[in-house]
C-alpha cells in the first residue's frame, strides 16, 4: 500500500507542477477569461459545445479575452486541475490504509497532512472559480497562486516524511536559516504573482536601473493596493504607469535580498553530506531563476522564459522545503547510517545481564 501511495504522490506532485507553469501560460496568454463562466464554458462541458458562444463573442470583441485557443487553454487548466483533485483524494485514502496497514513502520505518510491537503485543493478551487467569476482581480489571481505553491509545498512536505534526506546533526544545524529562507522566498513568489497580474513585467526593460534612472517615479500607494479590478485604481480610475513601476522595483529588490538568503542556505547545504545534492539542486535553480528574471526585462517577456520563471519558484520552493524539513527534526529521529525500515544498532556490546536475558 505504500508503494501506491508513493507512487500517487510521485504523479500528484507532477501534476501540480505542470498545472503551476501551465497557469502562468494561462496568465500570460490573456486566457484566463476564456471562458467566462465557471466550471464549464458558456454553460457546456467542453468548448466543443460552446463553439458558437465562443465565436460570436470572438466577432464582436477580435482583441477581447474570448477566442477558440483561449477557450481551449482555460478549460485543458481546469480538466488538469479536476484530474489532480481526484488523485489527492485517492492519496488521502492510501496514506490511511499504509498507516492501519503497519502502524509500527518507519517513515510512515503523514494522514492528517494528506487530508489537509485534500481540504486545501477544495479551497484552491474555491479560489479557481473567483479568479474568474472576479474578473482576474489580481488580489484573488495572486492568492490563487500562492495556494497553487502551497499546495505543492504540502505535497513535497508528504515526500519529505517517507523519502526525503536523512536527518544528520550537521542538518540540523541549518533550521534557522531553512524557514528564513522559506519565508523570504514566499514573500518573493507573492511579490512575483502580484507583477505577473498586474502585467508589470515590462515596467522596467533595463538592469540594475529602471528606466534609467536608479530611482525612477512610483506610486506605491495605488501600486500595492489590494482590493481593486484589474488595471483599475480602487478610486476607479486608470492604474498609473509609476503604480507599475513600483511594482516591479519593489519585486527586484526583494529578489535581491532572496539571492542572498537562499544562496547562503545552498552553500550551506551543499557543505553539509547528507543535503549535498539538494544544495547542488538549489544553487542551479537560484542561478537559472535569476537569468530567466533577467530574460523578462531585457527580451520583452518572453513566453518561455516567463513560464520557466514560474517553474523557477516552484522548484526553489521544493528545494528549500526539502532543507528545511530535513533540519527540523531532531537528528536522533534518522541517524546518518539509519535506513527506512532498518533499526540502527548500538556499537556498544551488550551488558551481562542482557546477555543472559537474551539466553532465557
Amino acid at each position: 500500500m505504500k508503494s501506491t501511495y508513493n507512487r500517487l504522490l510521485l504523479l500528484a506532485l507532477f501534476l501540480t507542477f505542470d498545472l503551476i507553469m501551465f497557469g502562468a501560460f494561462v496568465r500570460i496568454t490573456d486566457a484566463g477569461l476564456g471562458c467566462p463562466d465557471w466550471p464549464g464554458c458558456y454553460g457546456q462541458a467542453t468548448p466543443l459545445g460552446a463553439m458558437d458562444s465562443i465565436r460570436a463573442e470572438a466577432a464582436e470583441r477580435p482583441d477581447g479575452p474570448v477566442t477558440v485557443f483561449k477557450a481551449w487553454v482555460e478549460m485543458l487548466h481546469r480538466y488538469i486541475a479536476a484530474g489532480l483533485g481526484l488523485i489527492v483524494i485517492a492519496l488521502a485514502v492510501a496514506a490511511t490504509r499504509a498507516r492501519r496497514r503497519d502502524p509500527g513502520a518507519q517513515r510512515q505518510p503523514g494522514v492528517p497532512l494528506a487530508w489537509f491537503t485534500l481540504a486545501w485543493i477544495i479551497v484552491q478551487g474555491a479560489f479557481g472559480a473567483l479568479t474568474v467569476t472576479l474578473k482576474l482581480q489580481p488580489a484573488i489571481v495572486t492568492a490563487h497562486l500562492l495556494g497553487g505553491m502551497t499546495l505543492f509545498g504540502l505535497l513535497v512536505a508528504q515526500w519529505c516524511r517517507t523519502e526525503g534526506p536523512v536527518v544528520t546533526q550537521d542538518a540540523s544545524r541549518l533550521r534557522r536559516l531553512a524557514w528564513l529562507a522559506l519565508a523570504v522566498l514566499f514573500v518573493q513568489i507573492a511579490l512575483g504573482g502580484w507583477v505577473s497580474t498586474n502585467y508589470a513585467t515590462l515596467a522596467c526593460q533595463s538592469f540594475p536601473t529602471c528606466q534609467g534612472q536608479w530611482w525612477p517615479p512610483m506610486d506605491f500607494a495605488r501600486g500595492f493596493e489590494l482590493w481593486r479590478p484589474l488595471g483599475i485604481s480602487a478610486d476607479g480610475r486608470a492604474l498609473p504607469f509609476q503604480a507599475l513601476t513600483a511594482i516591479h522595483v519593489v519585486h527586484r529588490l526583494w529578489a535581491g535580498l532572496a539571492f542572498l538568503v537562499i544562496g547562503w542556505l545552498a552553500v550551506r547545504a551543499f557543505r553539509t553530506e547528507a543535503l549535498r545534492q539538494t544544495g547542488w539542486l538549489l544553487g542551479a535553480l537560484l542561478v537559472l531563476q535569476a537569468l530567466t528574471g533577467l530574460t523578462n526585462v531585457f527580451l520583452d517577456w518572453p513566453l518561455v522564459a516567463a513560464v520557466a520563471h514560474t517553474g523557477g519558484a516552484a522548484g526553489l520552493l521544493a528545494a528549500v522545503l526539502v532543507v528545511a524539513f530535513a533540519s527540523a527534526a531532531p537528528s536522533s529521529a534518522h541517524p546518518a547510517h539509519a535506513r527506512p525500515g532498518r533499526t540502527p544498532q548500538s556499537d556498544t556490546p551488550p551488558t551481562r545481564q542482557t546477555a543472559s536475558t537474551v539466553r532465557a
